[in-house]
């Protein structure tokens, strides 16, 4: 038998940095290694990975990533992890494909080439592990799951996953394979939990594609297409549509074109029309009638670009009359506020929107009717749900239970938790410290909770700073405290608080001036308590205060210019 723990260090109780580790005896697998897109709060955060420390305490013991499919949220976090971890990475053609632009765009890695091309025919031994894989259906091609067989049984990971019967070929799910995993014996099941609160049935790419063609065929208008670089899938119909219209398409965005060139160049894209994509510059001497601009952004909802386009703020697209804004993905439940006020804007600007979402359920993620299926296939002991808040792991473990998997043999887990196999029961046993790694720009972890907090007081009530300069020695003030505010309140308006304030901050130096045992720390410290409480009790606001204290000796100033002009006299 063997010892096996499972820990997720992302994509549990959130939405997307998928990764989780298996340790197997003394060997520890990684599935997936993705990043996840800020929320608001998170004020100047590009993006957001696992922190790995535990791994980095037993580096030695990873023996490799293993990829499910090449978004962002299942490969994102690839580049900084090979920052520090040496090892081999795995994943189909199209999936390696699109790791190596994101790890190649950090040039720490650029040489890094330890990538290798699976397939469902695959499997990899590992002393006594084997690692194959299975085909799946999403959103982009060659996406799979991960098998991992042990003495205990099979632990298997679906990564993201729906069922489509009509599904194109590099898009569908070997159903033989997966009944044969279940027969096997599967101890334990990590399933994409994202479309737990979908009922019914996923909706088929084939209706979806309908659907597309159906709105470029009655459309006389330019139209401008909303989606989401890294889906293929979506994108293939979009490319169909418009060539079965006589429009050509333009590409818009440097990470759009990339995306596209490397799937053209493994053929998981195909051009009806070799002249279907224009540039910018030649769309604008076609008709608006022949033209379809493809827009994408990284959250998977172009939203700023689309806003720009409206408010006249793009170069090369303004929105006017007539124009068709189509938004083909789904917008996320925290992007829905944004997407309305974007609508908004789209039609003041006299353009019009059609969204995919109103008339259709366009997702890549299983239903809850293919959620259930695939545990049924699976069979597993014992399971546990990820990829989703916990809302949606809550409402999958309902759905385990509803097939038959006991109640105590599901487990919702948190960041951290080790789903710990003895070689008799699976249980939640110790936590290992796991957190979140934040980037912004080229820092990469550099960023905390108290940074964060200071962000987030400046967002709210802007800063304070108060200069003030001193004579130590004579214990007085030279000059008279000057303040300045920022994001805090409107000084010209507000004069007789600043005035208060600097009289304030003038006792409180002074104060501490005729004190025999001077600190700097504590005069620094006294000025902000005071002026916080002061400030709070007139406004009910606790701005950012900066004290700055300056220091002059006017004794040595006078006695330098005597030593200065008689050296000149000489």
């Amino acid at each position: 038998m063997s010892n096996i723990n499972i820990i997720p260090f992302g994509g549990v109780r959130e939405n997307g940095k998928n990764m989780y580790a298996v340790e197997i005896d003394n060997q520890i697998f990684i599935l997936d290694c993705g990043l996840k897109y800020p929320e608001n709060e998170l004020l100047g955060i590009d993006v957001v990975i696992p922190d790995w420390n535990y791994l980095r305490e037993n580096a030695d013991r990873v023996v490799g990533v293993f990829l499910t499919h090449g978004h962002a949220d299942a490969i994102g976090a690839l580049p900084y992890f090979l920052d520090e971890f040496k090892v081999p990475v795995f994943g189909s053609e199209m999936t390696i494909a699109l790791a190596k632009l994101g790890v190649s765009s950090n040039s720490q890695n650029k040489k890094y080439d330890d990538f290798h091309v699976v397939d469902a025919e695959t499997e990899i031994d590992f002393d006594d592990v084997t690692v194959s894989f299975f085909k799946t259906t999403h959103s982009i091609p060659e996406s799979m799951g991960i098998v991992l067989s042990t003495k205990s049984g099979n632990i298997v990971y679906t990564g993201d996953f729906k069922f489509d019967q009509t599904a194109t070929k590099g898009y569908q799910t070997d159903l033989a394979r997966l009944a044969e995993i279940g027969t096997q014996g599967v101890l334990a099941l990590l399933s994409d939990s994202a479309g737990a609160a979908n009922g019914g049935q996923s909706e088929r790419e084939k209706d979806i594609a309908a659907y597309i063609l159906e709105t470029f065929k009655y459309t006389d208008h330019r139209i401008i297409v909303a989606s989401v670089a890294s889906n293929i899938m979506r994108i293939q119909q979009i490319f169909d549509a418009a060539a079965q219209v006589g429009r050509k398409v333009v590409l818009s965005g440097h990470d759009l074109e990339k995306i596209v060139k490397t799937a053209m160049s493994l053929g998981k894209l195909v051009l009806d029309d070799d002249e279907l994509l224009i540039s910018m510059t030649d769309a604008q001497q076609l008709d608006p009638k022949q033209v379809v601009i493809l827009e994408t952004g990284k959250m998977g909802e172009p939203i700023k670009s689309l806003q720009r386009m409206a408010t006249g703020g793009d170069k090369n697209v303004q929105l006017g009359d007539d124009d068709l804004v189509f938004i083909t993905t789904t917008p996320s439940y925290a992007m829905e506020t944004a997407v309305q006020k974007t609508r908004d804007m789209i039609y003041r600007a006299g353009a019009e929107v059609k969204a995919i979402s109103d008339d259709l359920q366009p997702s890549g993620h299983a239903s809850q009717n293919d959620l259930q299926l695939m545990l049924n296939f699976m069979k597993p002991q014992y399971f546990i749900p990820v990829q989703g808040e916990y809302r949606l792991l809550n409402r999958h473990a309902q759905l385990a239970q509803e097939v038959g998997i006991a109640k105590d043999h599901i487990f919702i887990t948190t960041k951290g938790d080790l789903v710990t196999f003895n070689g008799h029961e699976m249980r939640i046993g110790d936590r290992v410290d796991v957190g979140d790694t934040m980037i912004d720009g080229i820092g990469v972890g550099d960023i905390g909770n108290i940074v964060l907090r200071d962000r987030r007081v400046l967002a709210e009530d802007g800063i304070f700073v108060v200069v003030v300069t001193i004579d130590r020695r004579k214990k007085k003030i030279v000059a008279r405290p000057k303040i300045t505010s920022r994001g805090f309140v409107f000084v010209k308006t507000n004069r007789e608080l600043m005035n208060q304030s600097a009289k304030l901050v003038e006792e409180t130096v002074q104060d501490n001036l005729d004190n025999k045992e001077f600190d700097w720390g504590h005069l620094k410290q006294d000025v902000r308590d005071k002026l916080n409480r002061f400030l709070f009790d007139q406004t009910k606001r606790h701005p950012v205060i900066l004290p700055v204290i300056m220091e002059v000796n006017q004794h040595a100033r006078k006695n330098n210019k005597k030593k200065k002009t008689t050296k000149e006299s000489k």
